[in-house]
C-alpha cells in the first residue's frame, strides 16, 4: 500500500475533487498521478517515486492502497528496452518490475502515460466535452480553434505504452501546452503542482464546455419525431415495468443479468429525436463507454404507443438480429489468438418514449452502463453541434474489447457469489425472519426488495444491507391486489425483474376456538394465504415474461402440520400457505420455477410475530414466562437447540443457491426436531 504522506494525500484530494463531479470523468474512469521523493527503506537516501492510480477503482473514492508507488528511475529506462508497437503489450508486465515496496494497486494500462511524460503531476480523464472534441469529425481542427497551442491533438492511439511515448513528445514539442486531447478517447493535463495540474485539467474541461455550447448548433440531434415524444410519466412507468422483465430476459440469453432503468430527460431527449437511429449505429467511442455498453445498443423502432404485443414481439425479432449482428462483427475481427465471444446480448436496450435499460453482472455495473451511455449521448450531442460524430472505427473497438490484457483482467476478477445477478422480493422484510432473509440473499449476492407495510423499517433496513445497488425498500400491504403489483413494478425498474420471491408477511393470534372471531380468521388468511396467492401470482408473472426460471418459497410453519391448541386461524393459514407450495410446484414446473417451503418453529428471539403479542400469548398457553419462551420450545424438540431468524434464512438459501437445482414441492422443518411434525 503506498505511504500516506504529503505528495499521496495531495494526489488523494486532487483525485476526490475531480472525481466528485460526472462533468469531469466518468465512474472508475481516469488516472491521475504524483512524482517525487521518498526514503529508500534499504539506503536510506531519497528515491524519486511515481504515485499513480492503479488498475479499477474510482478517483472520486479512490484511497491510498488504491494508487500504485513505482521508481521513476526505472520507469524511464522503460523506452530503451521497449520492442515496439507490435509489442507494446509485453511492457505491462514491465511495470510490475518498477514497483516500490509490497501492496497496492496493480499498474494500470496508463502508467506509462503518467510515467513517461515530463511533469511532477498528471490527470487523465474521460470528460464529455473532451471527448466530444475528440470524437468530432474533424477534432484537430476544432481543438486547435478552441485552445490554440495550450492544447494539442493526439491522434488516436489504443491506450498502452506508445500512447505514453506519443504524449512525452507532444508535451516536449509544444512547451506552451498545459494538456491534449486524445483522438476518440478523452483528455491528459499536466502541471509543476498538484493545484496547477487540476486547474490546467478543469480549464480543458469547462473552456471545451463553453466552446461547445457557443459554437454549436441548437437541436443537434434533429427535429422531435412525434411518434417517439416521451409518453406521459405514469403510462411511461408502466410500460417500463411491462417491459422489463422481457427485455432482462433476451439480454440475459447467454449469462444472467441484473438491470437498470432510467428515463431521465437526456435519454428521452436523445430519443425523441430524428437522428437518434443513426447515432446510435455507430455506438460509444471513449474505451470505457463501449467496454460497458458494447458495440452498440439495441433500440426498438417503433413507436411509443404501439400495443405491447407489438412492442415484445419487435424486441424478439430485434433481439434475434442484433446476435447475429454481433457474431459477424466478432467473427470480421477475431483470428486465432482472439479470445472466445463473451456474449452476443445487449448491454443497452433503448426504447423511445419510454427510456433505456442497462444490463450488467450487478446492479452496480448495469447502472453504471447506464451511466456510460449517458455519457455518449452527450458526446454525440456536442460532436454534432459543431461538426459530426465520428467515433473510433469498428476494428479498433474490437481489439479494446478482445483485447488480451483487457481478457487477463477478467481472469483475475473473483468468482461470482452464489445468488449474484438474483434479484429477490422478501415480504415482511423489516424485521424479523424477513430481515434475516434479507441479509442472507444479499450476503450471498443477489438483490432484494425490501417489502413491507411499515415503509421507514422497510428504508432502514435497505440502506442497512447497503442501499440502492444492493436492496431497495417496498412499501406494501400484501392484502391488496394493487399494492402487490406496485411493489413488482418497483422491484423490476429497481433492478430488471424478480427471480426470487419470499413469501414471509405473516401475522398471529393464539385464541381458543370460541374466541376466534371472523375478524380473526379473516386478518389471518388475508395477510397469509390471500397475500402469499397474490404474491406468487405477481411473481409467476414476471418470472415467466423473463423466461429464466426462478425460485418461490413460502415461509410456512410447523403448525401446518402439527395441530396444537388454541390455534385454528393460524394453523389453518398455514396448512393453506403449505398446499399452496404443492398447487404452485405442480404448475409452475414447466417454466423452470421452483416452489418450495419452510416450516419454521419456535422461532422466538427477534422474531416480529412474536413480539407483536403472540409470545405473550402461547407463553400463557403453555404456562411458562413470556421471556423463557424460547427455551421451551427448544427442549420440547428433539436437539434441544432454539431456532432463530438466521436458520430460516439460511434454510431458504439452501433452496435457492443453486445445489437443490431440481428440488421443487418440497418443505423443509426448521423446528429443531418435532417428531409431531414430521411430514407424512
Amino acid at each position: 500500500m503506498a505511504d500516506r504522506n504529503p505528495q499521496t494525500e495531495a494526489l488523494l484530494e486532487r483525485s476526490h475533487r475531480l472525481g466528485a463531479d460526472p462533468r469531469n470523468t466518468n465512474y472508475a474512469g481516469g488516472n491521475t498521478s504524483a512524482k517525487g521523493t521518498a526514503t529508500d527503506p534499504v539506503t536510506g537516501s531519497d528515491i524519486e517515486l511515481m504515485w499513480v492510480k492503479g488498475s479499477g477503482g474510482d478517483l472520486g473514492t479512490l484511497t491510498a492502497g488504491g494508487l500504485a508507488a513505482l521508481r521513476l528511475d526505472r520507469l524511464r529506462a522503460l523506452p530503451g528496452v521497449y520492442p515496439g508497437v507490435e509489442r507494446e503489450d509485453e511492457m505491462v508486465a514491465a511495470f510490475d518490475f518498477c514497483l516500490h515496496g509490497r501492496g497496492g494497486a496493480a499498474p494500470s494500462i496508463d502508467t506509462a502515460m503518467h510515467g513517461l511524460v515530463d511533469a511532477a503531476h498528471v490527470d487523465h480523464l474521460h470528460p464529455d466535452s473532451g471527448i466530444a472534441l475528440a470524437c468530432a469529425a474533424d477534432g484537430e481542427k476544432l481543438t486547435a480553434e478552441c485552445f490554440g497551442d495550450t492544447v494539442v491533438w493526439v491522434p488516436w492511439r489504443r491506450p498502452g505504452f506508445q500512447l505514453g511515448l506519443d504524449i512525452a513528445a507532444v508535451k516536449e514539442a509544444n512547451p506552451l501546452a498545459v494538456g491534449c486531447v486524445l483522438g476518440g478517447h478523452g483528455i491528459t493535463a499536466w502541471g509543476d503542482t498538484s493545484e496547477e495540474c487540476e486547474r490546467n485539467s478543469l480549464h480543458i474541461i469547462r473552456t471545451a464546455e463553453a466552446f461547445l455550447a457557443e459554437r454549436g448548433r441548437p437541436e443537434p440531434f434533429g427535429p422531435v419525431r412525434e411518434e417517439w415524444k416521451p409518453l406521459p410519466e405514469a403510462v411511461r412507468r408502466e410500460r417500463a415495468a411491462a417491459l422489463a422483465p422481457v427485455v432482462r430476459g433476451l439480454a440475459s440469453t447467454d449469462r444472467a443479468q441484473v438491470g437498470h432503468f432510467t428515463d431521465s430527460d437526456t435519454v428521452l431527449d436523445f430519443l425523441s429525436r430524428r437522428e437518434h437511429p443513426r447515432l446510435a449505429a455507430l455506438g460509444t467511442s471513449c474505451p470505457d463507454h463501449f467496454l460497458r455498453t458494447k458495440v452498440r445498443p439495441l433500440v426498438l423502432d417503433l413507436a411509443a404507443d404501439a400495443p405491447l404485443e407489438e412492442a415484445v414481439a419487435r424486441l424478439r425479432e430485434l433481439h434475434e438480429e442484433y446476435r447475429a449482428e454481433y457474431r459477424a462483427y466478432y467473427e470480421r475481427h477475431a483470428d486465432e489468438d482472439s479470445p472466445a465471444m463473451r456474449g452476443a446480448d445487449p448491454a443497452i436496450v433503448l426504447v423511445p418514449g419510454v427510456g433505456m435499460f442497462s444490463f450488467g453482472k450487478e446492479k452496480q455495473t448495469a447502472r453504471v452502463a447506464g451511466e456510460f451511455y449517458v455519457n455518449a449521448i452527450n458526446v454525440m450531442r456536442g460532436a454534432e453541434a459543431v461538426s459530426s460524430y465520428a467515433p473510433i472505427e469498428e476494428s479498433e473497438k474490437f481489439r479494446i474489447e478482445y483485447w488480451e490484457l483487457e481478457e487477463a483482467k477478467l481472469r483475475r476478477m473473483p468468482a461470482p457469489r452464489p445468488l449474484a445477478t438474483r434479484v429477490a422480493l422478501v415480504t415482511g422484510a423489516a424485521s424479523g425472519i424477513g430481515r434475516a432473509i434479507a441479509e442472507r440473499l444479499v450476503a450471498e449476492g443477489a438483490c432484494v426488495a425490501v417489502a413491507d407495510r411499515d415503509a421507514s423499517n422497510a428504508e432502514r433496513v435497505a440502506g442497512e444491507l447497503g442501499g440502492a445497488d444492493k436492496a431497495v425498500a417496498v412499501a406494501v400491504d400484501v392484502t391488496s391486489e394493487e399494492q402487490i403489483a406496485a411493489a413488482f413494478r418497483e422491484a423490476v425498474l429497481a433492478f430488471g425483474g424478480v427471480d426470487l420471491l419470499v413469501n414471509n408477511a405473516g401475522i398471529s393470534l393464539s385464541r381458543p376456538l370460541l374466541e376466534t372471531t371472523a375478524e380473526d380468521w379473516d386478518r389471518q388468511h388475508g395477510i397469509m394465504a390471500r397475500g402469499s396467492f397474490l404474491a406468487s401470482r405477481e411473481a409467476a408473472r414476471v418470472m415467466t415474461a423473463q423466461g429464466m426460471g426462478g425460485d418461490i418459497v413460502y415461509i410456512a410453519s410447523k403448525n401446518g402440520v402439527f395441530a396444537g391448541p388454541d390455534n385454528i386461524a393460524y394453523g389453518a393459514t398455514k396448512a393453506d400457505q403449505a398446499h399452496q407450495v404443492r398447487l404452485l410446484a405442480a404448475e409452475l414446473g414447466g417454466h423452470g420455477i421452483r416452489v418450495n417451503g419452510v416450516n419454521p418453529d419456535g422461532v422466538v428471539r427477534g422474531s416480529g410475530i412474536f413480539a407483536g403479542g403472540w409470545g405473550a400469548q402461547r407463553a400463557a398457553v403453555y404456562g411458562v414466562p413470556e421471556e423463557k419462551l424460547g427455551e421451551f420450545y427448544a427442549q420440547r424438540t428433539l436437539l434441544k437447540r432454539e431456532v432463530l431468524p438466521e436458520h430460516v434464512a439460511n434454510a431458504v438459501y439452501v433452496l435457492t443457491g443453486g445445489d437443490l437445482s431440481h428440488t421443487t414441492g418440497l418443505h423443509i422443518p426448521v423446528d429443531a426436531g418435532v417428531a409431531a411434525a414430521f411430514l407424512r
